[in-house]
């Protein structure tokens, strides 16, 4: 019987003005605890493969089916661009997931990672982790969150351009934050690989005495349509104050001790959070309701990824801060759970039994 864990920190994407360039992994991982029980030479199972599943959301939001679960569809595109058509006889995976689905938090982007992560403890596959982010760009296409999860840390990141037809084959599955279809289709042939050096990342410095104040809604925004809010064009002023902001951000966070005013100024923005206030209530009060100067502690406030979870960074007085944010969206009828997180700096991991 082998076995082995992997586990997956959750992602803060977009940190203010860095929309789809920043990212953020945190203290909050998906796990897969996995087996392979060897003494088996034949499996009536589908695709040789057990899941099975605790924590956010449960069966009726998370698929049981290797075909259909979104990490076991990254792994066996790995394993197929490796002529591998399964999984090994007879696999076993259980997810444990804390991270909660469509709340900004890269519940998708870690599923991603894991399976990635899972084709090539499987299949002995021995890939670098410049070659994992390829193969993770090409389900996710959102560097920010899978790099951060892949690498850990507070990471900067770009993408480059793919060829339409790198995209387009039914072999490569899309993760749940693209539009349909699914992909992911055992069409028989093997599935293209990714080109090399998709995306590139740099992680930046995260000053030791900053923590992350994660304020949870209940409910969803799927990234989809936090997508279509958004315009299809800017106005220069706006895109010129965004790049003025992401310029400075990363210093500004990496410095210690942190400057309040200066993380505070740095992490305002006008790409994607005005336009998304229609989808959260009260967005637009909510992130102007506190300030350095009005909390203590608090250095800056934003939008999680596409949300609703609002991302509050501080030094101190955590659970004040908490309290006044959640009392915010009361006002609205929302309920919401909080969590204090770090940043979780060693990325992905894979641990053995010893």
């Amino acid at each position: 019987m082998a076995a082995f864990t992997i586990r997956v920190p959750c992602s803060s994407a977009n940190i203010g003005p860095g929309f789809d360039v920043i990212g953020l992994a945190l203290s909050m991982h998906l796990e897969l605890r996995v087996t392979v029980d060897t003494s088996k030479s034949s499996s009536d199972q589908p695709l040789n493969c057990v899941i099975t599943y605790e924590g956010q959301g449960g069966v009726e939001d998370i698929s049981l089916d290797p075909q259909f679960n979104l990490t076991t569809r990254v792994a066996l595109y790995v394993l197929r661009c490796h002529n591998q058509r399964a999984f090994p006889i007879e696999t076993h995976i259980h997810i444990v997931n804390p991270i909660p689905l469509g709340r900004g938090l890269g519940s998708s982007g870690a599923a991603v990672v894991a399976g990635v992560f899972l084709a090539n403890e499987l299949g002995a596959l021995h890939l670098a982790k410049a070659r994992m982010l390829d193969y993770c760009l090409m389900v996710e296409r959102h560097p920010d969150n899978v790099a951060a999860a892949l690498y850990g840390g507070f990471v900067g990141t770009y993408l480059n351009e793919l060829d339409p037809a790198d995209g387009e084959r039914l072999e490569i599955p899309l993760s749940e934050v693209l539009p349909e279809p699914a992909g992911g289709v055992d069409t028989g042939l093997q599935p293209p690989e990714p080109p090399l050096n998709i995306g590139h990342y740099h992680k930046f410095r995260w000053a030791k005495e900053i923590q992350c104040i994660a304020i949870i809604p209940q409910f969803k925004v799927p990234t989809a349509k936090a997508r279509e809010v958004l315009p299809s064009l800017y106005r220069r002023a706006d895109v010129v104050f965004n790049l003025q902001r992401i310029a400075l951000l990363p210093l500004a966070l990496g410095e210690s001790p942190p400057d309040p005013e200066f993380i505070f100024l740095s992490m305002q923005d006008r790409v994607h959070q005005p336009y998304r206030k229609t989808l959260i209530p009260g967005l637009t009060q909510i992130l102007q309701s506190v300030t350095p100067k009005s909390h203590p502690g608090l250095l800056g406030i934003c939008l999680s990824g596409a949300g609703p979870t609002i991302l509050a960074l501080a030094t101190d007085n955590f659970d004040r801060i908490a309290a006044f944010l959640i009392a915010q969206f009361a006002r609205e009828d929302i309920q919401c759970t909080w969590e204090l997180l770090r940043p979780a700096e060693e990325g992905t991991t894979v641990v053995y039994p010893s």
